[in-house]
């Protein structure tokens, strides 16, 4: 009878790793971890009323519209994936490509000096210090990034680090499609 105790290790060992193969293939497939899907993609950017990171206003889903697409980008200062992405958020700001940030449950002071020492690619920045933005938006946590065309309407999500290859293998078309000059 106690002999048959010493499976049962051996078969949670065998499930973690049929799991594991699982993912394996389905990356293997083309199935990318950053590609979440989200039941917002189609649909309008979430209505909300939110304080600016640097407190001088309050936002809403409105004031982010202006005919033209931009890149909502979730981050952080607790986040690392969120300091590595920052420098090439800074180069597409300077090739005028619009991007807002949402400052996702931090600090605001560590926030506002982050963003001073390592210069602020976004032209707005809303401080969600609780996490509503992000809760409307499914965010799973920070760096998540998504398109948004000049009418409010998500057109992808971005999961993880937008890098160099994710803008002009991906995002850099859906910027052209959805009508961002640059």
């Amino acid at each position: 009878m106690k002999k048959h105790y010493l499976y049962i290790p051996l078969l949670v060992f065998l499930a973690i790793v049929a799991v594991f193969l699982v993912q394996l293939f389905k990356n293997s497939q083309g199935d990318k971890p950053t590609d979440l899907e989200s039941a917002l993609i189609g649909k309008p950017l979430p209505e909300f009323q939110m304080l600016a990171l640097d407190e001088g206003q309050t936002y809403t889903r409105d004031d982010l519209l202006n005919g033209k697409p931009f890149l909502l980008n979730i981050w952080a200062t607790w986040c690392a994936t969120c300091y590595q992405e920052h420098q090439y958020l800074n180069t597409l700001a300077q090739q005028g490509i619009r991007i807002v940030g949402v400052n996702y449950k931090d600090d605001r002071a560590k926030a506002v000096m982050w963003l001073s020492r390592l210069k602020n690619p976004y032209t707005m920045n809303i401080y969600d210090e609780s996490g509503s933005i992000g809760l409307d938006l499914g965010v799973y946590g920070a760096p998540e990034t998504f398109l948004v065309d000049g009418n409010g309407i998500i057109r992808y999500r971005l999961a993880g680090e937008l890098n160099d290859q994710v803008w002009i293998n991906v995002l850099a078309p859906l910027w052209q499609k959805y009508g961002g000059v640059n």
